[in-house]
This record gives structure tokens, sequence and C-alpha cells, in this order.
């Protein structure tokens, strides 16, 4: 576990003003009067804690978040006011700021903008795990100039993480999916590193497999990254890689937007004129033997495009597998967490992480700007 000051290093809060940074990025929706509602409050909860402990010793608390990425504009889509509502309706006296990224100095770790928000403040406290990958001016400014600290849930997300790092229990299975590759090279490096077997699934698969010689057809490749899959697979021979895929007509529309095109099970390469969008039902029995003699799993990313029903059931039943195993079980946040939200599945895995990007980088490089920030803080 690193070394960082914690909520519980703070002495003498009565009375005090805390600034807490929390990760109040959540799903919103419309309701029968095209008003925007939270969708799914699960980062809201996650802070509780935190916020419970500040209240209860004294201290008053003043929450900022960002909301979606209005990029420095004022955008009604993006007020905080929904998220304000479902706070209030648990803590009413907590106060919460107008939507950080409002202001293009966010972004920008502009110290004016800094100063701006710890005006009148005493004391800061970081419970934005999610965001803490991120270099801006809510994350790693006020600990230059407040005395700052990890709320609980950053201390429990570097916990769960630093266990699978430190001695996990074995095997230590990571299933790595999604889109880009390049996005996750350097964690599939890492996690090579620490895990007895790597389980590649999503669109990023089709680089590997074709850095391999492999028949991908008009699948999604990152053909700049080729040599850099081949380079990874001759370090590490723990990358295990689809063998059969569902595919789609490449004129065919997928994912969120209308059905169309004809759906194709390939057992090897893929026929030029069809995109791979999930893996094949023996890759599904194959990484599934791997995860029920786990003892430990790190999932994240999705197998495929689970948004689109033809091609969810590599997913779900690899989430189903997870849950099901008697392994520690960790999910990388992002999709992965949606995924199980929108599966409805029997059963859980042991931990929720609240940042995809951030878990994944935490476990890339061991630290964060936002963990670092805390850690060089002026007390």
């Amino acid at each position: 576990m690193l070394s960082i000051p914690t909520i519980k290093d703070l002495k003498n809060l009565e009375g005090k003003r805390v600034l807490l940074r929390a990760d109040f990025n959540v799903p919103l929706k419309k309701d029968s009067q095209e008003n925007f509602q939270v969708a799914d409050d699960f980062r809201i909860r996650a802070a509780f804690p935190t916020i419970d402990y500040l209240l209860g010793q004294g201290a008053s608390v003043t929450i900022c978040t960002h909301l979606g990425r209005p990029k420095g504009e004022h955008v009604k889509k993006w007020e905080i006011a929904p998220v304000a509502e479902v706070l209030h309706n648990h803590y009413p006296d907590v106060k919460i700021m107008e939507n950080l990224r409002f202001d293009i100095g966010e972004e920008k770790n502009d110290e004016a903008f800094v100063k701006k928000l710890i005006e009148n403040q005493d004391v800061f406290v970081n419970d934005a795990f999610g965001v803490s990958h991120r270099a801006h001016a809510s994350i790693v400014g006020p600990p230059k100039f407040l005395p700052s600290a990890a709320g609980f849930l950053i201390e429990e997300e570097l916990s769960v993480l630093c266990k699978l790092l430190n001695g996990p229990a074995k095997p230590f299975i990571a299933i790595v999916g999604g889109a880009k590759i390049s996005d996750k090279l350097g964690v599939v490096g890492s996690l090579a590193k620490v895990a007895d077997y790597v389980l590649i699934g999503g669109a990023m698969s089709f680089s590997f497999l074709k850095a391999q010689g492999h028949g991908v057809g008009d699948s999604m490749v990152e053909d700049e990254m080729l040599p850099h899959c081949v380079d990874l697979m001759k370090e590490f021979n723990n990358i295990v890689l689809p063998e059969d895929s569902m595919a789609l007509t490449s004129e065919g529309d997928f994912g969120d937007c209308d059905h169309t095109g004809e759906v194709r099970y390939f057992n090897g390469d893929i026929e030029d004129g069809y995109r791979g969008l999930d893996i094949g039902s023996f890759t599904v029995e194959k990484y599934l033997k791997y995860i029920k003699e786990a003892g430990t799993i790190f999932w994240n990313g999705p197998m495929g495009v689970c948004e689109d029903e033809r091609f969810s059931k590599g997913t779900q039943q690899i989430a189903q597998g997870v849950v099901d195993s008697k392994a520690y079980s960790v999910i990388g946040g992002g999709d992965s967490a949606k995924a199980l939200s929108d599966f409805h599945l029997n059963g859980h895995p042991d931990y929720v992480s609240t940042g995809g990007g951030a878990s994944l980088e935490f476990l890339e490089f061991g630290d964060l700007p936002g963990i670092k920030a805390l850690r060089e803080s002026i007390a």
C-alpha cells in the first residue's frame, strides 16, 4: 500500500471547512418532463463513508465534481442540479459546487482556478479515484495550498489494486477487452508481468491477431500498433487470444443504432467483407476454464459490442463466469462495471472499482498524479 495521508490523519476537524473532491460523473436520463435525472447513483453512494466521517468530526463539507465533457463551457445538459438533488436527499446541509468543467481552468490545471476553488476552505480531501489519473486543477492543485488527505474510497481502491500487484492468490487471471490496443498496450504488459494469464477480447484483439498473421477481415485494427503487439507477444507467452468470433458484414450497422447486416460465425480467420464484433463460443468456453481455476481475477473491458444484443453473449458469459468464480474478483470500472449492471447477473464480484482508466493507469505505473499530489501535500 502506498504511503499517503488519509482522512483519519486529519486532526481537529471540528468547525473546519473541508473541500471534498468527489467523482460524481454519473450517467443521466430524462424523465417524463424531459428533465435530467441521475440514472445510476453508484459513484455518489461510494462517497458516503467519507462524507459521514467528515460530518461526524464536526466539519462542514463542500463538494466539487465534474460531470460529462462540457469542455470549458456552461452546457445545460451537464449542470450539477440532478446530482445535487440525489446528494441533498441524504445530506441536505452539504454544499456542492457547479460543474468544475464549466471552467476551462479545470482541465488546464490553472492556478488561478485552484485558488478560486480553495477560497474560504481549510482542508482538502480527495475521494475522486476515477479521475485521480488526471492532472486537473481540482485534483493536483489544492494539496499545494491546503492540508490534504485521501478519502476512504481512494484508500480502499488503492488497497484492492495493491493486492493485485503484490502477491495475489494464484492463478491470477487478467481479462482485458475494449476497442483500442493503443490505450491498453502498457497495462497488458504490466499485467503480463504479474498475472499467470492475460485473456484478450474486444476489438483490440484483432491487432494482436493480425500481428500474428491471421486474417481479420475488415475488423478494427490499429496498424501502427502491430510491431508493438509483436514485441509484447515475444516478451510474454501468457497472453491468450480469441480463436473464433461473431462477425457482421462490413456495411451492417451495430451498437445503439439500427441493427442491420448479416451476422456470421468464424472459426479462425475472418473473411474480407466482415468485421469481428464479439468472441465466439469456443473462445468463451476456453476463457471460462481459466476463470474457473483462478484464485484472483481482474477484468476490464468488454469482449465485444455488448450494447448490441447480437454481440453481447461473449461479454455476458464471461461476466457471469467471473461472478460465479470462487476467486477474489475485481472489476476495473468503466464499461465492465456497466455491463455487470446492464446484464442483471446473479452474484457479485468482490470489488467494483469506480474508475476504469484510473485503475488501469495505477496497475501500469503504480502511481497516479492525484495520489502523488497528496503524498507531496503541504501537511
